[in-house]
């Protein structure tokens, strides 16, 4: 009778025992599951110098995983843990181990710089545009800092090509034409003035490597800058550059109107997505960037240029064409004419979209 008793006792206590470790078993493997099916992507930190245990708290305590301390224990005995340094994004409906792999890989970090791109012939407001995108910079600070009086001031005792001619009244942004096409790579949390002494600090770059042939130039440093800006807006290869800059320092030499639709399609700010032929449908519209309308060149840069714009400005063609057409309608070839006669020839017979 007592030898039964004793065998209840046991068999109750191993029931028990069977019961808790099952218990065990459901909490933690419960504890791994994810937190939610929702989807919800988050921004974890993983501290400097941070301890294993330190990471799973810190995770259980911001709501992204359920037990930061069984999770832990777990991964100590059964997962292998690295975890590296810096900012994550984290979905709340990742299991545990998932977290933990991909805490555990330091390419997953957000990276705290980004590079882009900024190609010859872009307007400023598209830099503005592209850099609002990646950093916590606007693009409406951008350009009121790119526009303002005081702020190209301070900037011109660094960057002697910033001179008093680009203060002109119809100057839609001061540094238009100035910040020089190229890849940078720019923090993501940064400011105005970085960012631009980032692109002017380029262009001094180029400036100083090409002082002599500025210094020679019959036109200022501003006209170079702003006819360049033509030149890459209406031309592609260096050759057509350097001969379509001969165009134009043949036309002004001679008190010629520019008559360049690129100028237009400044003037009636076209978009990226408009047609082209806006600009040609345009050459009556009033402003003082249509060179159809005013001699001379416009008051400032309508595109960044790029070097090759500039080092053609620079060093033109000495040619004796007044005139020349892109092939739009077919393969973009440039045609030169010396006379307007022989020029309406060269639409007649390649402009056949219109």
């Amino acid at each position: 009778m007592k030898n039964k008793k004793i065998f209840r006792i046991i068999i109750a206590l191993a029931s028990i025992i069977v019961l808790l470790g099952a218990l065990a078993v459901y909490l933690v493997f419960n504890s791994l599951d994810p937190i939610t099916s929702e989807s919800e992507t988050v921004v974890f930190e993983v501290p400097d110098s941070a301890a294993s245990k330190d990471v799973f708290i810190k995770l259980g305590d911001e709501g992204i995983i359920k037990n930061g301390n069984i999770a832990y224990y777990y991964c100590r005995f059964f997962h292998k843990t690295s975890f590296y340094a810096g900012s994550y994004e984290i979905d709340k409906n990742w299991p545990v181990l998932e977290i933990v792999d991909y805490l555990s890989d330091q390419s997953n970090a957000i990276q705290n710089t980004v590079s882009i791109t900024f190609v010859e012939g872009e307007w400023l407001k598209h830099y503005a545009a592209k850099l609002a995108e990646v950093t916590d910079v606007s693009e409406e600070e951008l350009l009121a800092y790119w526009n303002d009086n005081d702020v190209v001031r301070s900037l011109m005792n660094d960057y002697p090509f910033l001179t008093e001619e680009i203060f002109s009244d119809d100057a839609r942004y001061l540094l238009e034409g100035y910040l020089f096409p190229d890849t940078y790579e720019f923090y993501r949390e940064t400011d105005v003035e970085t960012i631009t002494r980032t692109f002017l600090d380029r262009t001094l770059s180029f400036y100083n490597e090409h002082l002599a042939d500025f210094e020679k130039a019959s036109l200022s440093v501003h006209e170079i800058f702003t006819l360049a800006s033509i030149v890459q807006y209406e031309s592609s290869s260096f050759e057509d550059m350097q001969n379509v800059a001969g165009v134009f320092y043949n036309r002004l030499r001679d008190n010629m109107p520019l008559g360049s639709s690129v100028t237009v399609c400044y003037a009636i700010d076209l978009e990226e997505s408009d047609s082209w032929k806006e600009c040609e449908y345009n050459a009556d519209y009033d402003s003082p960037y249509n060179t159809y309308l005013y001699a001379g060149l416009p008051p400032t840069p309508i595109v960044n240029p790029g070097a090759n714009a500039l080092i053609a400005t620079l060093q033109p063609a000495d040619n004796d064409y007044y005139y020349f057409m892109a092939d739009v309608c077919g393969d973009g070839t440039v045609y030169y004419a010396k006379t307007y006669s022989e020029h309406q020839a060269n639409v007649d017979r390649y402009l056949t979209c219109y």
